[in-house]
């Protein structure tokens, strides 16, 4: 029995250290004007949205902590570093975002069974920042999002909050032209289904990944007949797939090869296909003459 490890590490993880430092300075001045003009005209809608906005803030901070930690060292104790540290912030991303809606729909909820009235004009303006500072936030996070589920957060809080802010100037442009006040928890509890639409996905996949399970762009099946169809290999058993982080896959597996002619160049060549076809950096290769030759009693699956 033979036990190979490739351990190709790719370290070309983006930096999004100054993005983020960008988005949180930017959300915060931002949440200080929603707040002061808020206070100045008593428009609740704007000190509700400036509280959404600072839970995005937090959401930012969490998502570049899990940036941070991920890059950290290996050591004796923790042999894969923080690398995990990536999902559980998506997944507290989800859960925060998933709050402040809960907490916009409360406050539209409220307002429409007891209406007040709102200076259309300066939440236009204001709400019109908004959009602004949010969709220039959102754009900085548009091209990793695809690769990275801890992006892919940073990004789905920003487009949210773009949302809102847009859905906010336009209450305040049909409160100005019609003098009804209901429209603005009316176009706000539309905001939130389509926030919670975006945000279930985020969580459902970051609340796996967190259980190890089988990341979604990984096709089992494909990775398991590829193995089963090396030339030499008679079985496969225990092949497990999950993720180290939001962009880094691994892979364990053990090959039965009773004629066993393998040879560094074997692993070289299962692992890069490995890596080029469906993105799994770390895959781990047991080679075995026989599935009871194993060192261990594993069930096979």
């Amino acid at each position: 029995m033979q036990q190979i490890h490739n351990h190709s590490h790719n370290h070309q993880l983006n930096s999004y250290n100054k993005i983020f430092g960008i988005g949180i300075a930017l959300n915060t001045v931002y949440i200080v004007v929603e707040i002061v003009a808020g206070l100045l005209i008593n428009s609740m809608a704007l000190i509700a949205d400036a509280g959404h906005n600072l839970s995005d803030v937090l959401g930012l901070i969490l998502a570049w902590l899990g940036s941070y930690l991920a890059k950290t060292a290996v050591t004796k104790t923790r042999t894969y570093g923080l690398r995990k540290s990536t999902i559980l912030a998506a997944l507290f991303n989800a859960i925060i975002l998933l709050i402040a809606v809960g907490a916009i729909t409360i406050e539209a909820i409220r307002k429409l069974v007891h209406p007040e009235p709102i200076g259309g004009t300066t939440m236009m303006i204001v709400a019109g920042i908004g959009v602004v500072i949010n969709t220039l936030t959102a754009l900085l996070f548009l091209k990793g999002r695809e690769k990275d589920l801890n992006i892919k957060g940073a990004f789905l809080h920003m487009a949210a909050d773009a949302g809102v802010s847009l859905g906010v100037v336009v209450a305040g442009l049909l409160i100005n032209l019609t003098g009804f006040y209901l429209i603005d928890p009316a176009i706000s509890l539309v905001i939130v289904v389509v926030i919670t639409f975006g945000t279930w996905s985020l969580l459902k996949d970051s609340f796996y990944l967190s259980m190890d399970a089988v990341p979604k762009n990984i096709d089992y099946e494909k990775v398991l007949n590829y193995l089963a169809s090396v030339k030499g290999v008679e079985e496969v058993h225990d092949l497990h797939i999950w993720a180290m982080s939001t962009t880094e896959i691994a892979l364990t597996a053990h090959l039965v090869m009773p004629d066993d002619q393998m040879d560094d160049k074997f692993i070289e060549k299962v692992c890069i296909y490995l890596q080029s076809n469906f993105g799994i950096e770390h895959p781990t290769i047991q080679i075995e003459k026989s599935a009871q030759s194993a060192c261990c009693n594993c069930e096979n699956v």
